[in-house]
Parts: C-alpha cells; structure tokens; sequence
C-alpha cells in the first residue's frame, strides 16, 4: 500500500502579509482551516505543517501544538532542506506539497494529483504544469526518490526556496503528469499573499453554507453571484517565485 504524507509549509515572516497564517478564516485561523480541508483528502494518511525553527514561527507552532496538528521545525530559507528533515520524521511512498496560502484547497484535487502520480507511475505530478485551476488550489505530489534526488541535485537559491522548482526543469528529466481542469480558471485569484486576498477569501468562506465542506464549483458559483469578488485583489500568479528567479538571475549576473 502507498503512504501519502502531505506536507503543508507555512510561516509567519511573509515579506508581503506577515503573520497571515494566523489570520481569522471561518471561525477559526486560516492554517488550521486549510489543515481542516486537506484531512479530507481520501488519498492521504498524515498531514504535516512544516514551519520553521526562527523565532517568528514560535506563535504557529504553538498554535499547532495547542490544536494537536502535527508539525516540524526546520530551516527558513532552505524549504527543500526542510522538506528532507521532516521526510526522516515522516516516512512515506509519495509526499504532497501544499502551501499555507491556500487556504481553499480542495481535498477533491489533490487525490486526483495523487492517482495520477501513482497510475501514471509518475516521478512528479502537479495540477500547476501548466496551471488551469484558480490560484490557491495547487497541488503538487512527488516520490520519496524525487526528493532525495532534488535534496542532493538542486543547487540555486531559487531551487532551495521553491521545493519543486528543479524537479519540474529539464535538468531533472523526471517522468511528469499535469491535472487539467475542464476550463481555464489560471486567472481567477483564491490564494492568500496580501489583505485584500484574505478579505476575499474570507467573504467567499462566509456565504458558503458549509466553508470546511465546500469544492471548488460551491465556490464557483458564489463568485458568480458576487462577480466584484474577482476584482478584489488584482494581483499576479506566483508573484514570489519571480522575486527569486529574478534574485538568482542578478546573482550569477555579478562579477
């Protein structure tokens, strides 16, 4: 039998919205809301919050340990490395990457990215390669041998920072399954980096009947009802992943 540990990283020292893990979401904070959503899945057997060991995590881990949600400490800045600590706490078959600024996720989703992994006999498998769901439900599933290779092979900054960025290059030339939705929804913003995405995320969560239940088509439909929602947060796609390859770039770039 597969184990599928899901790994869920979060941190308070978010240069574009500090603390917004902590955030009120639904009555309660948003990570463990998003802890809440992502236990549903039907494909996974533990999920994890990984966070790190600088003291400005010290409230979510406290946070976490109050709520009995499973947690790991490990380097800020190199995610990949943190990602291979909690690997040795947490053995598995498959690990899913999620990230705490997706609050909406669709447990739905991720078992799909997780049944692709495994009956394409994948290396990686994402719903983001290229992305058709909105932004705030990525998924992202690779094998314990991805991770040991991308442990030892990735090199950039860039690549320590965002875990799966060597896994999906041509340098890696790992066997990858994308997850397409059954319409383009790339534009459409339900991710959590600034205010005003958690005021959107926020109303959306309070005019669905059941937030911790809802899929992605209950959310459809109140952004249909509610189409001045859409132009709340006029924010780009993956906004800190070209911060760091633009770092990377100008760094090879000096003498």
């Amino acid at each position: 039998m597969t184990k599928v540990v899901a790994f869920i990283q979060a941190r308070c020292s978010s240069s574009r919205f500090p603390n917004k893990v902590l955030a009120p979401l639904a009555g309660t904070s948003m990570i463990e809301f998003m802890v809440a959503r992502a236990r549903r899945s039907q494909r996974v057997n533990e999920t994890v919050v990984l966070t790190s060991t600088d003291p400005s995590d010290d409230p979510l881990a406290a946070l976490l340990a109050h709520a009995g949600i499973n947690f790991h400490r490990g380097d800020l800045h190199d995610v990949l490395d943190r990602f291979g600590t909690a690997a040795e706490r947490f053995p598995a078959d498959v690990y899913v990457r999620l990230t705490g600024d997706c609050p909406l996720i669709d447990p739905s989703i991720i078992d799909r990215v997780i049944d692709g992994l495994i009956m394409h006999r994948a290396d990686y498998a994402s719903n983001v390669d290229p992305p058709t769901f909105p932004d705030g439900l990525d998924v992202e599933a690779f094998t314990v041998g991805t991770l040991r290779a991308a442990l030892q092979l990735a090199k950039r900054p860039a690549e320590r920072e965002h875990v799966t960025l060597w896994m999906r290059s041509d340098e890696a030339a790992f066997k990858r399954w994308n997850l397409r939705a059954p319409f383009d929804m790339a534009s459409l913003r339900l991710t959590v980096d600034y205010p005003d995405d958690l005021l959107v995320v926020q109303t959306l969560s309070a005019n669905l009947p059941e937030p911790l239940l809802a899929d992605l088509y209950e959310c459809l439909r109140i952004l249909d009802q509610q189409p001045e929602l859409l132009a709340a947060n006029p924010h780009g796609r993956n906004e800190g992943l070209t911060i760091s390859l633009n770092n990377d770039t100008a760094n090879r770039s000096q003498p």
